[in-house]
């Protein structure tokens, strides 16, 4: 199909979803509810693996929700179904009714505010559809992971990975709101080998865009994946030691999203978030800054309104070391006293400011220390802060990379992390809702043999 069929398409799929779900709130009114509201998607997508030049699997997903929430007052139902057959959505809703009218209430439940829904639905350019056929999918993975296997030191291949996907969303509310969303995301990659016995290595590489315009050259996705798995031979461990740490962009985005999980809803209402009352107190250096930037065209996260249909704006987050806000749905803004900052489902795209050094230049600020290029394990506590984790990288003297450090562990406080950021790189990683380069850490403990 063109890009007009399927636009035509999309758009029909969009009007069947909202005539349904304005009907089933019709109904759940009619049953007895005071207010409610409805999530209703369908996503698509086709994915191929290949590997040693051969295709592995092949898979092709059409999912769809349908999920209903009720009001009885301050009594909440939910229910949900994969099933839009007529039934199955009758069944949905007296579930839904059936469970509000046991449950306990709860005087922070409800909609959102009635003005705070969205009213401006400006197109963000999320959506570029492909459809590929399965031949030119394999043909791109085997491009990929040929690509990878020629680069010399290589010695085998995990296999290569390219998929497309599409998803097409309405929330719907009894304030008279529905809100409709289409968006594209397509996917590759590439995992390879090197070397042999108890030297073997493993490494990847991926990118994933809105559209298939914005993909690196796929050989050269296939090449940087092996650039890095050649890197990783004769990993070493280190002694335990204190040394500064420069987060490589891939991993820096996870450090942020610790610092936002802690600054949002269900941590700090449950008194569980080591940021509790920091609203207005520095928490990182004074040139330190977090945008909250929705509207970014083909951005990752972008999004006119939240899981409850209030409006999206830009605000900042972190403003000159300030935590400015947190992170709010309505219903942990209520539990806090506060207001929705439009975040129910979380936050859209982050943007970390950053100075104009690149990768190399922030390796110079490093000087004698670790480069941090891939974190393991779940040690990271949002009550009190503290930060282990397995960890591999390379380690860095003078400014250039002298060897690759496997099996170590790395830790700190996150407190003292946040404060002790040194710089932030140019060198952005734009494939995830966070969007932040490198991040230098002025000191971690470093523990290896």
């Amino acid at each position: 199909m063109n890009d007009v069929v399927l636009q035509s398409h999309a758009a029909a799929e969009l009007d069947r979803l909202s005539t349904l779900a304005e009907d089933v709130i019709t109904r759940a009114k009619a049953a007895g509810a005071s207010q409610a509201e409805v999530s209703a998607s369908v996503d698509t997508g086709l994915n191929v693996n290949v590997r040693l030049g051969e295709a592995e699997t092949v898979e092709r997903t059409q999912d769809r929700g349908f999920g209903l929430t009720v009001y009885f007052g301050k009594r909440k139902g939910s229910a949900s179904t994969a099933d839009l057959r007529a039934e199955s959505i009758q069944a949905t809703i007296d579930q839904a009714c059936a469970i509000a009218r046991y449950t306990e209430e709860d005087a922070c439940a409800g909609l959102a505010d009635a003005d705070r829904m969205a009213t401006e639905f400006p197109d963000l350019d999320l959506w570029h559809p492909w459809q590929p056929t399965v031949d030119e999918l394999i043909a791109i993975g085997v491009r990929i992971e040929d690509a990878g296997r020629a680069v010399s030191g290589i010695t085998n291949s995990e296999g290569a990975s390219v998929t497309t996907g599409s998803s097409l969303g309405v929330y719907a509310n009894s304030h008279g709101f529905v809100g409709r969303e289409s968006a594209t995301r397509h996917t590759m990659s590439c995992s390879l080998i090197a070397g042999s016995g108890g030297d073997m290595q493993r490494d990847y590489w991926y990118d994933s865009a809105r559209s298939i315009e914005q993909w690196m050259d796929v050989e050269a996705l296939g090449r940087e994946a092996a650039r890095r798995t050649l890197a990783r031979c004769g990993a070493r461990t280190l002694s335990t030691r204190q040394c500064p740490v420069l987060f490589a962009p891939n991993v820096a985005r996870g450090l942020i999203g610790h610092l936002i999980s802690a600054a949002s809803g269900g941590p700090l209402y449950r008194r569980a978030s080591f940021l509790l009352d920091h609203v207005g107190r520095a928490i990182l250096p004074s040139w330190f800054s977090i945008e909250e930037q929705p509207h970014l065209l083909r951005g990752q996260g972008s999004s006119n309104f939240d899981a409850e249909g209030v409006a999206t704006t830009a605000s900042a987050v972190i403003r000159e070391g300030v935590l400015q806000r947190y992170l709010l749905g309505s219903y942990a803004a209520r539990k806090l006293g506060l207001s929705s900052t439009g975040n129910a489902g979380g936050p859209t795209n982050l943007v970390v400011g950053h100075g104009e050094d690149d990768f190399q230049a922030m390796l110079a600020r490093l000087g004698t220390g670790l480069l941090l290029t891939e974190v393991m394990g779940q040690g990271v506590s949002l009550l009190t802060g503290d930060y282990s984790r397995g960890a591999a990288g390379f380690w860095v003297e003078n400014g250039e990379i002298a060897y690759p450090v496997q099996e170590i562990t790395i830790a700190a406080n996150l407190r003292d992390m946040f404060a002790g950021i040194r710089a932030v790189g140019a060198d952005v990683d734009s494939r995830a809702p966070i969007l932040t380069g490198s991040i230098l850490v002025d000191r971690m403990t470093v523990a290896g043999e």
